[in-house]
């Protein structure tokens, strides 16, 4: 006789999920997220992340109640150390008697460790290797295949939350609006149809030269007549001055100290987003924009947008397929018909 679900077995009132990591491997989680919510519609849901990571919280607090910053541990790069906070994050954290922990970060090697220090009465994630039930853990073989957002939907699953679609999302507010408003941005635009480039990524080393997406960009404005706009954070100006410097057609430079959430206020109306494989790609498949996405480091299985008509995928480290992003740039912006949402295994990369 099979054992309900944890999640049916334990009822648990209150949760805290533990995800340490950047804008694009956030969103990446939503689906689990919104699946959690939906099986435990009445939980108090903490997130436990990155002190960015706030931003993403209150964007999503229809899934999560609460955000905790996380002070960092020395096995994980993500952030510098917090000493002086990790006595009193752990200590406030266990005095809360969360009724369930979740290691959502990945594969466990060094999360579950840290996430079965939060003193919750029953933890739950992935592992390396053979599954492990313990009075107080249950811990699931860490999927070495798939995207990852479905790669952290499974675990999910398996707890017993029904899943409640695979798609990400990306809401945006008033306040998202009223920023992207005030900034003057728009007023070069003038209601016109236009297209964003975003030649940045976190590490530069990830980036598509340049000189590539000046040229994909200046034939894209030729043939369709659309205003080309570079977007990127005030510290990707000199980037997307680089850009321009090699472009024939003037673009609008918008890297600005704006918002993430201006940022995508000003590409939710934009025809097509080019961009390396970084979070604002997640930020257009939650938007539904269609995008071409240059990679030249990462696991393209496995970060790619799931809907492969709408997100085209390039594999191009050395910067010599201009060419064939043009190829797909051109197909997305011809094409007028909805799209189709198509599974990882079903549409092939470039």
């Amino acid at each position: 006789m099979h054992r309900r679900p944890l999640l049916h077995r334990l009822e648990a009132s209150s949760v805290v999920v533990f995800r340490a990591r950047q804008l694009g491997d956030m969103l990446c989680a939503v689906p689990a997220l919104r699946a959690l919510r939906a099986a435990l519609p009445c939980a108090h849901i903490a997130l436990i992340g990155l002190p960015w990571a706030q931003q993403f919280a209150d964007r999503f607090s229809s899934y999560i109640d609460e955000f905790i910053p996380f002070p960092g541990h020395p096995l994980l790069p993500e952030q510098p150390v917090r000493h002086e906070g990790l006595a009193r994050f752990y200590t406030s954290l266990c005095a809360r008697e969360f009724g369930l922990a979740i290691q959502l970060h990945g594969s466990g090697d060094v999360t579950n460790d840290i996430v079965s220090g939060f003193g919750a009465r029953q933890m739950a994630g992935y592992c390396r290797g053979e599954p492990a039930a313990r009075e107080h853990a249950m811990l699931l073989p860490y999927p070495e295949a798939g995207a990852e957002p479905e790669r952290l939907l499974r675990l999910m699953e398996a707890l017993g939350a029904e899943p409640a679609g695979l798609h990400l999302e990306f809401p945006l507010s008033t306040e998202d609006e009223n920023e992207l408003d005030t900034s003057g941005l728009l007023k070069d635009l003038d209601g016109g149809d236009y297209f964003c480039i975003h030649p940045g990524a976190r590490q530069r080393d990830k980036c598509w030269p340049p000189q590539r997406f000046a040229e994909v960009g200046d034939r894209l404005a030729a043939e369709f007549g659309l205003t080309p706009v570079l977007t990127g954070s005030a510290s990707e100006a000199d980037l997307t001055a680089e850009v321009v410097a090699h472009m024939h057609r003037k673009p609008v430079d918008a890297a600005a100290p704006i918002s993430i959430g201006a940022m995508a206020a000003l590409m939710r109306k934009a025809r097509l987003l080019l961009c390396n494989d970084t979070g604002v790609s997640h930020i257009a498949a939650g938007l539904k924009l269609k995008s071409v996405v240059v990679f030249s480091k990462a696991d393209i299985a496995r970060w790619a947008p799931l809907d492969r008509h709408r997100h085209r995928c390039i594999w191009d480290p050395d910067g010599q397929r201009a060419s064939v992003v043009l190829q797909h740039a051109r197909a997305l912006l011809s094409d007028t018909a909805p799209s189709r949402q198509r599974s990882v295994g079903m549409w092939p990369y470039w």
